[in-house]
């Protein structure tokens, strides 16, 4: 395919960002995280959202217009305008049980293990990040982003999905991306 337009998302800590890391240097391609529109980049981070019509301006002005990119994580809820752009979406699904694992290793790589533990100064946040992740598997609860508003927004998709299951290896997932770039059809794996 000439283009190459990967939208690669998931649940917080289903390994979208990793995959698409792993996939655009695989293409040789740029790539790009929504949480880099989303957020403000404030220290810490992830403390002001950036409104979502500045977030597609600098997403337009940025790699929407290039015919070759990987973008991963979400947007759903504000990124509609950006469907027509993909040529692919990967979808990856994992047990609750693993993300909410690395998603506890992650903010530990990210601020300390004495930050996040009962007391730390980023103890409060933590949980409450993890909290939220943990209600993505739950029924429509009105949170931003679950499993259900997730299935919702792919099944209205033009383009093709790819559903990965990302407790398997990297490797094996990047190949499985790799191999579906020129297929039309919705692919199920």
């Amino acid at each position: 395919m000439t283009s190459c337009r990967i939208h690669i998302t998931g649940a917080s800590g289903s390994g979208t960002t990793t995959l698409g890391r792993a996939v655009a240097s695989a293409l040789a391609v740029p790539h790009h995280d929504t949480d880099d529109y989303i957020w403000v980049p404030t220290e810490p981070p992830y403390a002001e959202l950036r409104p979502a019509a500045e977030r597609l301006r600098l997403m337009m002005a940025m790699f929407l217009p290039r015919g070759r990119w990987v973008l991963s994580g979400s947007l759903q809820g504000w990124g509609d305008p950006l469907i027509a752009h993909f040529d692919l979406v990967v979808f990856i699904t994992i047990a609750k049980e693993l993300r909410l694992q690395r998603l506890r290793v992650r903010e530990v790589t990210r601020y300390g293990a004495e930050a996040v533990a009962p007391g730390g100064a980023r103890h409060r946040e933590t949980e409450e990040f993890v909290a939220w992740a943990a209600a993505y598997d739950e029924a429509d609860i009105g949170t931003s982003r679950t499993l259900a508003k997730h299935e919702t927004w792919l099944s209205d998709l033009p383009c093709p999905v790819l559903r990965l299951d990302g407790a398997k290896p990297l490797e094996e997932l990047t190949a499985q991306v790799l191999s579906s770039t020129s297929r039309a059809p919705r692919v199920d794996g």
